[in-house]
Parts: structure tokens; sequence; C-alpha cells
């Protein structure tokens, strides 16, 4: 509301600056924390005085001091009221809590006060923007191939899918954006302060952390925060084991030291206000520490220093800072006590419209952008593979640099496995450093490239597997130096050097461009070293045997407490990528490349004591794993997260002998795979040795990250497949088309399972299309997906028509009445459907009143679920004689729906007649604890 002219300059009428002080007081006196910053400035423009200030200053507490300015401000008059409004404005940092109320008052500066300067004098200030303006600068570009490529940020970042599970791991659905991140919704523990991100390798753990430390430098993350400290949690690792800091060290000594000897008054600041901090942690499953820290204190006082790890444990566990936020990525099998888990989220890598938009910004030309598109279309493992944004970049990065040196290049056919990604990276590499000049070669020979490097390759090797064998990540001059690199190889692009904003060291320190990348050479390493004994390739096997996973503490209280000579922080998946790369450089596929490098005699032991390990191990594994026998499924096998990796190396390998024994090994009826964290390039894998299965397999893939491109790597296998789950896999109508077509062809499903994907109506026809066709199929489960009325139909009138189905879920959906309808009319003398849930599909008294119709003609159903729906009194009539002549149903489930107590009596009056129904259970309906007494006699009728 416009309260008066402040001026009478033209302008157009503006709230009175008095107006808003006094109207405005108690909030601006609560708010207001720095007054220096206001009596400097409203001395230099002269609208107060030198003995003003130092009566100001004599005030005891800041709430007193703001309250003599507000008094002294408005007593000067609207000139003097307006621009200390305009101070709290323009010194943005000093006085970041009142941003939501400038909004809230719709705050427009006069042309008059805009004329007059505002200098942040607040050392707060200053240091909050020099941290903005380091992080900016940080952040500002991608890490590409070498220091010489500059990649903007802003112009390459694509977000990733960024899901949310609850206690349990289970989803809670996906963040829209960032700054839901930081926002309270999936908290898990209020009283927690750490939000975990976890996600396999490459996913883009660091990335989101990059693009979420550049939001906050440029002002556009949705946050009050005024500090943003970032740290690599293998910096941690480089500390010896006599080192001490304090929090106040870590802080200014690793990040940004605050100018003109303001440390203590910044630092105060923060101890004072910890909910204005933010910290991220990135990696912490690269944390490697012998230090014994079993016997240390722990650390509550921010002044002590004690080692590094210490201060990292106790800020994490809310000891130290308690009230700051922290943002803590590590791959996924790390784990932390959920008692320090504020948040818990899971990376998943690109969806295809995330992969649409970065091929899209990777090849802004059109023709390549098409050739892409099409290779990627007509490649599913290769789209797969893309999913994965570090795998993504490397193969378009690849893809476009090798263009350009070769007429033949193409992305189809020559990124089969992981391994060859990780070769095609090698061959950009070491093209780089043996430049063919102006003019293209007519051809492409990876061999030669790969010769004519062989050396420095070979050195590279070394270090990589110096460091996995000694568990570092991080590499000074003098290791690098003894592994026979010189300075220029290190441009390539294989190493990186750390900068010290990272706090790792010197300018001489470097690390490899991804721990993905390491594992690659690791593995090469072992391969190209003709002074390896074949057994010694298997050693990282031997440290990766397949048992339960470990779980990874942080001391006492981040996680359970573990042997001594168990590292407590590792995470040992590089080692097994180690394995992985070391079966896809074995393969047969590879052979041709690496005779040129390898000493054929050498290779040839290596390959076979390879292939001998994994078959052993392969007959092992599978005996070992969990195995009960069920009356419905038969013998069923759980294929835990270890088996995964085992069908990985088998893939890499490309061999079908090992398939073939895998296949075998299985020997069950059903193989259970739910919550193993598969990705869609491990469909490629699992088809490699399923197809191989020679009698039918029930498949359970329930709760993984499959989408739609793991569902087209799998169709060889669906032929062999009784069950079918692949609920909560974010696969969409495209996978039910190929769902359908192999279904529909080998008839022998029995069980389908697409629970929580995104399936809409028209996804529903083809499911309609499998139930008509495949007369085995008994269960169908279609719940929370995107069908409407419309699917119902179709789903209803493919049901009706059935003669073996006997359990459907829809819960979830929005069929509505006109879906209630359908079902109902498919319903009317079915003979063989017992369970049928439509919970929460927006079902009104209407759609209960067709429902009501069709169980007095339906003797087959047993068990009816309507929970969360919109049904009222007014099916409660039709409910009742309903349920007077059907004798089949034993369970109704009305929970969450409109009954009031007029419609209880109704269907109390219904169970009156019927002596076979067990329960109606009216639980969250519109009926009063009171009423509910008048029910005591019909126990059938359930409130709870």
């Amino acid at each position: 509301m416009l309260i008066g002219r402040a001026f009478n300059d033209g302008a157009p009428m503006r709230p009175s600056g008095q107006k808003i002080l006094t109207l405005h007081r108690e909030l601006l006196v609560d708010q207001v924390k720095n007054t220096q910053c206001i009596l400097d400035n409203l001395l230099s423009s002269g609208f107060v005085c030198n003995e003003d200030v130092e009566i100001i200053q004599r005030c005891t507490t800041k709430t007193d001091q703001v309250r003599q300015i507000l008094e002294l401000v408005q007593s000067k008059g609207e000139e003097a009221s307006l621009y200390f409004i305009h101070i709290l404005h323009e010194a943005y940092d000093a006085y970041i809590d009142l941003r939501p109320w400038f909004k809230d008052i719709e705050y427009k500066p006069s042309e008059f006060v805009q004329q007059i300067p505002v200098v942040n004098t607040d050392p707060i200030s200053k240091y909050c923007e020099k941290l903005r303006h380091d992080l900016g600068c940080d952040t500002h570009f991608i890490t590409s191939y070498s220091q010489r490529e500059e990649t903007l940020l802003e112009e390459l970042y694509t977000d990733t899918q960024m899901e949310i599970l609850n206690d349990r791991n289970e989803s809670l659905g996906y963040l829209d954006s960032l700054d839901e991140l930081l926002g309270d919704n999936g908290v898990l523990n209020k009283d927690a302060e750490t939000i975990f991100v976890t996600g396999d390798a490459g996913v883009g753990k660091s990335m989101m952390l990059q693009k979420l430390q550049n939001l906050w430098s440029k002002r556009e993350l949705n946050t009050r925060a005024k500090f943003f400290f970032k740290f690599r949690c293998r910096m941690f690792s480089a500390f010896k084991e006599t080192d001490e800091i304090s929090l106040k060290d870590l802080i200014f000594k690793h990040n940004c030291y605050p100018d003109m000897d303001h440390d203590n008054e910044v630092f105060r600041y923060i101890l004072r206000f910890p909910e204005t901090v933010i910290f991220t942690f990135d990696g912490y499953d690269e944390i490697h520490s012998d230090f014994d820290l079993s016997n240390v204190p722990e650390v509550v006082s921010p002044e002590e220093r004690t080692h590094p790890l210490l201060v990292l444990m106790n800020l994490l566990c809310g000891k130290l800072l308690k009230g700051s936020l922290k943002v803590l990525t590590a791959r996924t099998g790390t784990e932390v006590q959920s008692k320090v888990i504020r948040k818990r989220v899971v990376l998943r890598g690109f969806s295809p419209d995330h992969l649409q938009r970065y091929t899209a910004l990777h090849f802004p030309d059109r023709e390549h952008l098409a050739l892409v598109t099409v290779q990627l279309d007509a490649s599913p493992h290769l789209g797969s593979l893309c999913s994965i944004p570090l795998f993504c970049w490397i193969i378009f990065k690849s893809f476009k640099h090798l263009q350009s040196v070769y007429d033949d290049f193409e992305l189809q056919g020559s990124c089969v496995t992981l391994t060859n990604v990780f070769l095609l990276l090698s061959e950009v590499f070491l093209s780089r450093s043996s430049s063919p000049g102006l003019l293209k070669r007519s051809t492409r020979c990876t061999a030669d490239t790969f010769r004519t490097g062989s050396s420095m390759l070979a050195a590279f090797a070394r270090l990589a597997l110096l460091g996995m064998v000694e568990n570092r990540f991080v590499f000074q001059q003098e290791d690098v130096m003894s592994c026979g690199l010189e300075e220029d190889d290190l441009q390539i692009g294989y190493l990186r050097p750390i900068s010290h904003y990272d706090a790792c060291g010197s300018p001489t320190t470097f690390e490899f461009l991804h721990v993905t990348l390491q594992s690659f050479l690791a593995a090469f390493s072992l391969v190209l070293d003709k002074d390896t004994e074949p057994t010694e390739i298997l050693k990282f096997f031997a440290q990766c045997e397949y048992r339960k996973s470990y779980r990874f503490p942080c001391v006492s209280c981040l996680g359970k407490s573990r042997p001594r000579d168990k590292d407590p922080f590792q995470n040992n998946e590089h080692l097994q990528f180690i394995n992985l790369f070391l079966c896809g450089l074995l393969s047969k596929r590879n052979v041709a490349l690496l005779e040129h490098l390898v000493p054929p005699l050498s290779l040839k032991k290596k390959r076979a004591m390879l292939k001998s390990y994994l078959s052993n191990s392969v007959k092992l594994h599978l005996r070992s794993l969990p195995r009960f026998k069920s009356e419905k499924e038969g013998t069923k096998v759980h294929g835990m997260s270890n088996f995964l990796w085992m069908v990985r190396c088998i893939f890499e390998t490309n061999s079908e002998d090992v398939a073939r024994l895998t296949a075998k090994g299985i020997s069950a009826d059903y193989l259970k795979l739910a919550f193993c964290n598969i990705y869609s390039a491990d469909c490629s894998a699992l088809n490699f040795v399923l197809h191989h299965h020679r009698k039918c397999l029930g498949v359970d893939m329930d709760n993984n990250n499959i989408s739609d491109y793991g569902v087209k790597q799998l169709r060889p296998s669906f032929r062999k497949m009784t069950v079918v789950r692949l609920c909560v896999n974010q696969i969409t109508d495209s996978s039910i088309e190929v769902l359908a077509e192999e279904l529909i062809r080998y008839k022998v499903v029995t069980v389908l399972g697409l629970y929580k994907n995104q399936i809409t109506d028209a996804g529903a026809k083809l499911v309609a299309q499998i139930i008509e066709e495949c007369p085995r199929l008994h269960t169908l489960k279609l719940g929370l997906n995107k069908i409407t009325g419309v699917g119902g139909k179709y789903l209803a009138s493919a049901i009706k028509k059935s003669k073996s189905i006997f359990d459907v879920g829809m819960w979830g959906n929005t069929i509505g009445d006109e879906g209630a309808e359908a079902f109902a009319e498919a319903l009317k003398n079915h003979t063989s459907l017992t369970n049928l849930s439509l919970s929460a599909n927006g079902i009104t008294g209407q759609g209960g009143r067709y429902i009501a119709k069709m169980l007095k003609e339906n003797s087959s159903l047993h068990i009816f679920w309507l929970i969360g729906n919109n049904i009222s009194d007014e099916a409660a009539s039709d409910l009742s004689e309903a349920i007077k002549m059907n004798k089949g149903l034993t369970h109704v489930m009305l929970i969450e729906n409109q009954f009031t107590v007029g419609g209880a009596r109704l269907l109390a009056e219904g169970l009156s007649h019927n002596t076979t129904l067990k329960e109606i259970n009216l639980k969250g309906n519109l009926v009063s604890e009171e009423e509910e007494k008048q029910f005591v006699a019909e126990p059938r009728l359930r409130f709870s």
C-alpha cells in the first residue's frame, strides 16, 4: 500500500521511509546485527555527526544501538530514514537476513537515495564477498582433458537425477533443483546437520557440488548462508599422524583467509551464528587413514588443535559448530550412522531427457548432433553408458577429438564396454602427444597410437598402480618423476594439478582426472608390466572377494566399530574397477591391440590365469548365494551386490564360456536382484549371462536404476522370464513397447511388476495387450504410474477377457470414476480375480456405486483395496446391499475415504447379513471416536 510521497520530485508515490521504520521497528531491532556499517555510512553521508555516533556506541547491546539509530534517523527526517533502509539493502552480506523482508515490502529505492553511495565497511561482509569471489573463480570452469582446455560450467552443466530416500532406503521421489537439496524436503532427522549424497563412480557428485558452490558464489542459491567452505575429503589423507589443526585453521588456512587481520572477528561471528555456514565435503570414501583415533578425545572446542580427521568427524557429528549445514558425498556402499544424517540423496545419472539436453550442449552443430543422436538410439548399451555423466563426457569429448583427426571415426561399435570407453580416452590423450599436424589422416590406426605412446602410457600406469597399492589418490612431484614421467607428459590430460584452494599442498601436487581413470591405468600396468607374474594380476581380486559389503564408519560417532587392521574409511569400489578393467583389457577382443604392447607369451599366460580364476570364482560365489524354497516360485537365489560386480567382469571379458558357466550355476527358478544398484549399462552384462540360462527364470529387479535403455538391452532375455519385476526403475512407455513385443511373442510370463514408474495411458494400452495375449499371467502391479481413466478402460477390458489373472494392483493412479466404472463392468461374473487394489485413484461416491453394483454379481474377489479415495455415504447403501449378497469377499479396505457415521451404520447393517466377510476397515473416515462406540458390537467393522 502506498503510504505517502517521499519527495515532491515528480516520481511515483512511494511508501514513507519513516512509516516503514515505524511499522517494522520490531523486526529491524531483531534482525539487524551490525551497527558499525550503518553508522559509517550515515556519518560519511552527513546524516549524523561524530557526537551522534559516540552516543550510540555507548549502548551496551546491539539491540539498544539499533533502537537508538532508528530513533535518530527518524528524527532527522524522511531522507535519513530512506537512506538508512538503502544501507540495509545495498550492504547485502551484512544484512542478508533482511532479504525476505525487502521482498515482502517490494522495496524500490528512489532516484534520490540511489545517488548516495553505500560502502560496506562490515568485515564479515568483506570476507563473505572475498569468499564468493574466490569460490566463483574456482568453480567457473569444468575440469577438462588438460590444462589447455577450459569449458564454462554454465555452458555445459546439466542436472542429474537426485533421488531422495527415506530411512528404509525407499524412494521419496526426485528433487527438482539444487535449491531443494538444502531445503526441508525429505528430511529424516531434524536434529542432524549432514546431507549425505551417494552415487556410483562418475555419476556426477563432484560436479553437483561444483554447481552448488557456483550458484552460491553468484547469489543464485536459495539460502541465507553467508559462508560456504568447500573441502575434498582426500586432503585429510595428506596430513601426517602428528599434524594438528583447529577448526579455525581448517576454515581459513584451507579456504580463504580474511583480509586486514579480521580473522578473529569473522571467526567469532561464525561461532555465534553457525546457521550461516555451509560446508561441502566431497569424496568421503577417498579418505585413507592408518591413524588410531580410538583413544583420542572428542573435540568440542573450536580453538583446540587436534588431528584434522577428528576435526572433520566432530564437524559432521555436530559436536563442532553445531547448527551449520554439511553436504557429504561418497560412492555407493559407503555408510554412516543414520543419527548424523539429515537427508539422504542418491544421484542416478542422466535421465533420457537430461542426456538429450547434455548432448545438445556438447554438439551445437546440427550435423554432429544428428549423427550422435542416431548412434545413441541405435545402440542402447552406448546410450546407457552415456547415462553416467563421466562416461558420457569421455565419449563425447573423444568423439569430437577423433572426428577432427580421423575421417572414418564413428561412435557406434567403438564403445561396447566400459574398458573400450577408457581405451578411447587413452587414444585421445596419446594422439594429442603426437599430433598429425594440419592434415587429417584418412584412416584410424589405434594400434599405432598406443605403440607410439607406450612408454608414456606405462609411466602413467605405474603411478596409478603405486597409488592403488598404497591407497593414495594424491601424488607429489617426486612420485610423478620416479615413475618416469617428464614435465611435458603432464600436459596431455591424465593428471591435473591440485590448487592450494583445495588444501592438498604445493602447486606440484597432482591427482588423476578421476579415480576411475586411475583404476583403469592401474589395471593397464598389471597387463603391460612384463615382470608382473600372472598370479600377481589377481592381487586386487583377493582384496575384493565376494563377501558382504563393509560398512564405513567415522569413528564412534558415525559408524560401527571395525577391526583395527581395517581402514575405517576405505571403500573398495576403485579396486573393483581395477578388476573390471583387467577383465576388459585381457578380453579376446583387445588381444590384437595388446600384442603391440605386451610380449605375446606374457599376454597369453595372464589371459589364461584370469579366465581360470573367474571360472573358479563363479562356481564358489554362486554356491554361497542365499537360497530358499518357495511353494509358488520354487527355488529362489538372492544375487547380492557383489554378484553384480562378478557379472560386470564376465561381460568385460566377453567370454561366452564363463557366461554359460555362470548361467548354469544360478540353478534356480527365481533370481532376486532388487536393491542391487543396477544401472542401465549393467543390463547388457546381465543379458550376456541370462540369455545362456536354459530354463525359464523369474527375475526380480525392483528398485534399481534400469530405465528404458536397460530394458532394451534385456530384450533377448525376456523370452525366458516367467517373472518380470521392474518396479521403481524409471521406465516409460518406450519400455512397455519392448515388453509387449517380447512377452506376447513367448507367452511365458506369469508375474509383471511395473509399480512406481512413468507409464501413461499409452503404456497401459500395451499392458492390456500383454494381459490378453499371455494366458499364464496371473499377477499385475501397475501402481503409482500416470494412468488415467482412459488407460483404466484399456486394462479393465483386458482383465475382463483374462481367465488366469487373480491379483491386480493399481494403487496411486488417477483412473477416477471413469476407470472405476470400467473395472466394475470387467469384474461382473469374473472367475479368477481374487485381489484388487484401486486405492488412491480419485474415485468418488459415484464410482463407489459402480463398484457396489459389480460386487452383487461377483464371487471371485476376496480382498478389495479402496484406500485413499473420496468414496462417501452416497455409495454406502449400494455397498451395504452388495455386502449382503456377496459371500466371496473377506476384506474390504475403505481407509481414508469420506464415510460418516450414517454410512458406517449402513455398512454395519450389511455385515449383519454376511458371515464370510472378516473385515471392513473405515480408519481415517469422518467418524469421531465417540461415534465409533456405536459399533462395538460389530468388531468386523474396524476403525483402527
